[in-house]
Parts: structure tokens; C-alpha cells; sequence
């Protein structure tokens, strides 16, 4: 399935725990799932073992809040160190070399190396399945964006200056500048 359903885009999750340590991870099962109000989802795998739930998952349900950073080429070897397995008081800012940046109107602090940030609070939670390898869907309404502006065009955000990155199945990644235009037929 991680192999048909391709390319997927990444949500680079920052959280805080109930104590304020940050934790961040990449999410591959990601998207947009409503504009008005803005809304996005990302979906946690239930691992096997003593800790089934991701620290990520744990932060949300204990503070209601998230931010999605989007991730772009010149930060993705640091995205990818975030995703080792690691005890929940590591804070994956400082393992990876990232900057935290505050956020405006939730605890978790943002990336700053992140072109886009979207400020969540958990909205739903839905269990598609709590069995090993099954999925938690998290959705949060976006409270605020940022947006740098080196990577707008006017007042729409230009893919070829934001040069975010997608996941294929495995260890491979993609990028985005293979692009191509088509007209919606009326």
C-alpha cells in the first residue's frame, strides 16, 4: 500500500508533552481535509510492543495542540533523523539540529528551518483500528499559517521556491520539481 500510494506528502509534527519537552516526527499519511474551516489530518501507525503509540500521538491527547511544518530539500536529513525510535524525554530539536521557533498561539514551538507552519488544535481523533500496524487519525483545525515570504509568488505560494519533499514507499523520498500543468475542462 506504502508503495501505490505515492507521492505522499509529510507532515512534520511538532508537540510538547504536559512537562514542555518537544518532540517532532515526520507523518507520511497527511493531508488537507477541508478549507473552511482549515482543517488537516495525519495518521499514526499503532506500533508492536510496550509502547504502541508514538510520543507525538501521547502529546496531542495530553495537550490538544500541534503544529504541522512543511518540510523542503535543504532540511530533509534532519526530518529523517526525527524519525528514530527514541525515549519520550529526548527532545528532537536538539537530536536533529533543528531550530524551535515560538508559535503564536499554541505551546509546540515551530521549525524555523520550515518554509510553512499551520498551528493546530486537535479537533477529532478517530480510531481506524488500535491492532498492531493499524492507524489513529488525528485532525486539526489550522488556528493560524505562516508563510515565509521567499517562497511566495504574489500571494500564492510558489512550489519551485518552497521545494517540499514527498515519500515514496521505503526509504525513498522525492522532490518536487518535476511539474506539469493541466486545464480543468469546463
Amino acid at each position: 500500500m506504502t508503495g501505490a500510494i505515492v507521492p505522499r506528502p509529510i507532515a512534520f509534527v511538532s508537540t510538547v508533552d504536559a512537562e514542555g519537552i518537544a518532540n517532532l516526527a515526520p507523518f507520511s499519511y497527511f493531508t488537507a481535509c477541508s478549507s473552511n474551516p482549515p482543517v488537516v489530518c495525519f495518521c499514526t501507525t499503532v506500533r508492536i510492543g510496550a509502547h504502541p503509540y508514538k510520543d507525538t500521538l501521547s502529546n496531542v491527547r495530553a495537550t490538544g495542540e500541534f503544529v504541522v511544518n512543511i518540510v523542503s530539500e535543504e532540511f530533509a536529513e534532519k526530518m529523517n533523523a526525527t524519525s528514530a525510535e527514541v525515549a519520550p524525554e529526548i527532545d528532537e530539536f536538539e537530536l536533529s539540529g533543528l531550530t524551535p521557533i515560538p508559535s503564536e498561539l499554541v505551546r509546540p514551538p515551530r521549525v524555523a528551518e520550515s518554509h510553512v507552519h499551520m498551528e493546530c488544535r486537535l479537533r477529532q481523533e478517530l480510531i481506524i483500528s488500535d491492532q498492531p500496524n493499524g492507524g489513529i487519525l488525528v485532525f486539526g483545525d489550522v488556528l493560524r499559517f505562516h508563510v515565509d515570504e521567499a517562497v511566495l509568488d504574489g500571494n500564492k505560494i510558489d512550489p519551485g521556491l518552497l521545494r517540499a519533499i514527498g515519500r515514496m514507499g521505503g526509504p525513498t523520498y522525492i522532490r518536487t520539481r518535476d511539474r506539469f500543468d493541466m486545464a480543468r475542462p469546463k
